[in-house]
């Protein structure tokens, strides 16, 4: 196939998109998902590990002058103001100046971060690089989701984002069993043991950043920031590539789109087009994730809380219920990731947040009439978590789908901001004392604050929610840049 084109801002006609979506899966996409989407694993592992060693690193014996509440609190906070910094900051950046810059930069500076917090000898140092972490940790959200959907055929897009955004708990899971052997001073000394949970993240980032490295621009960015030779010659290798491993001729794309090359978007533009040109789309954007927050919040945060002061559970086995209950978080996206692609996105995402505010109502219930023990809670919490997660982790594919190209990065970043901003500030705000006053009534109210707040979200998106399966990104919201094709000679021509 040729597809000559000179780089530059001309006005031009393209066929990358529509190239990229007619793919079949292929050993090129596999790559894709281990290079960009394990990060999540570290993310989630990072998060656990920090509340369940806390305990730990307040010990005399920790090389550390800190307290627990330091720990969960202001250690806590720091992360989490990094993380909606590192978003925004990254956000901007990646819409910039390109996908794969950004997703080497911000992994970088999570693993020296990480690095500097295992060295840490004092309070101010291991706040310092918590805030760092989730700096660079934040940064990862933005550049990794729209390179993901940008690369991902549409047909598989919805199943693979879901999957990626869910693996997060399979880092909480690593994480609380991590804790568990931290914790154990008869294997590992009490200044020691703790250390080594932030090395490991370190080493897991090194393998993710040896294959990240061969992980190739978005040619989708590329091809509108006026460096279409590249743009195709990229798509023009990954053809070769498949064709070669399937044993097939690939048809013509058959498909084109003409836009005019430009190198940047202002933040009022992005405004603009975010608030004013899809103010319903937004309003779905922030529902979703304000709604996942607190749902989140209303159990996880207190989890620990509840089965130690309702249950009697040793706060030193705690670690082994969460990971249960992480489990039960990677099997919704895993399980029901298919379906959002051919049952629906509008459809699956109002289904799985209404169902798990319901189940969450109904736990409330059965705890408030104590009929649940540690077991059964844990559970009731994993039936809830099985829904909510896919619902949480579509809120992700949203937003990273239904806004136009200039601004998907950013558009990411901001509703991803909000969310955490939501969830790691206003959350303990609210769920703090409820959660750990020992009051049943207490915990009850929590759970039902986050259940009528997943419902109502969900009930938003039965309105709002864009049935985007199968579609190409180009088609659920057309680039800002987009021109009628009369302006433009045949695919990948350029006119000044």
């Amino acid at each position: 196939m040729s597809h000559a084109a000179t780089s530059g801002t001309h006005i031009i006609t393209t066929e990358v998109p529509a190239r990229l979506d007619r793919l079949p899966w292929s050993r090129w996409h596999w790559m894709i998902v281990i290079g960009l989407g394990t990060v999540w694993i570290l993310d989630g592992l990072e998060v656990t590990v920090v509340g369940n060693i806390a305990s730990r690193l307040s010990e005399s014996g920790s090389g550390l002058s800190i307290t627990d509440s330091q720990v969960t609190g202001l250690g806590a906070a720091l992360y989490v103001a990094g993380a909606c910094s590192g978003a925004l900051v990254f956000g901007w950046l990646t819409d910039r100046f390109g996908r794969k810059k950004l997703f080497l930069v911000t992994l970088a500076v999570y693993l020296a971060a990480t690095a500097m917090t295992a060295l840490s000898f004092s309070a101010w140092w291991f706040f310092l690089f918590r805030f760092l972490t989730g700096f660079g940790i934040g940064g990862e959200y933005a550049a990794i989701n729209s390179a993901i959907d940008e690369l991902i055929p549409g047909k598989y897009r919805g199943r693979v984002d879901l999957i990626i955004n869910g693996s997060y708990w399979l880092g909480a899971m690593g994480g609380a069993l991590l804790s568990v052997l931290a914790l154990d001073t008869g294997i590992f000394p009490e200044n020691i043991g703790w250390r080594l949970t932030f090395a490991l993240g370190v080493v897991l980032g090194l393998v993710i950043l040896l294959v990240r490295r061969h992980v190739p621009e978005s040619p989708r960015w590329m091809f509108i920031h006026g460096r279409s030779d590249g743009a195709n010659a990229i798509v023009d290798g990954v053809e070769r590539e498949i064709e070669q491993e399937k044993g097939i001729e690939l048809p013509e794309a058959g498909r084109s789109i003409t836009i005019e090359q430009r190198t940047s978007v202002s933040f009022v533009e992005i405004g603009r087009t975010l608030f004013r040109s899809y103010p319903k789309r937004a309003t779905l954007g922030f529902s979703l994730f304000i709604g996942q927050a607190f749902l989140y919040n209303a159990i996880t945060f207190g989890f620990s809380s509840i089965l130690v002061k309702f249950f009697g559970v040793s706060s030193g086995t705690t670690g082994y219920f969460f990971a249960v209950i992480a489990f039960g978080n990677f099997l919704g996206p895993l399980l029901l990731g298919r379906l959002f692609d051919t049952v629906g996105r509008k459809k699956m995402i109002s289904g799985t947040y209404i169902l798990s505010g319901l189940l969450l109502f109904v736990t409330a219930w059965v705890f408030d009439q104590g009929w649940l023990d540690a077991t059964t809670m844990t559970v009731c919490w994993c039936g809830v978590l099985f829904f909510a997660s896919a619902g949480a982790s579509s809120a992700y594919l949203t937003v990273s789908e239904i806004f136009p190209m200039e601004t998907r990065a950013m558009a990411i970043a901001l509703f991803y901001a909000l969310g955490t901003a939501a969830g790691g500030i206003s959350g303990p705000l609210v769920f703090s004392g409820l959660t750990s006053s020992g009051v049943v009534g207490d915990a009850v109210l929590a759970f039902c604050i986050g259940a009528a707040l997943m419902v109502a979200a969900g009930l938003v998106a039965v309105v709002f929610a864009v049935d985007a399966e199968g579609r190409s990104l180009e088609d659920i919201a057309g680039p800002l840049s987009e021109r009628p094709p009369a302006q433009a000679g045949p695919p990948d021509s350029q006119a000044v």
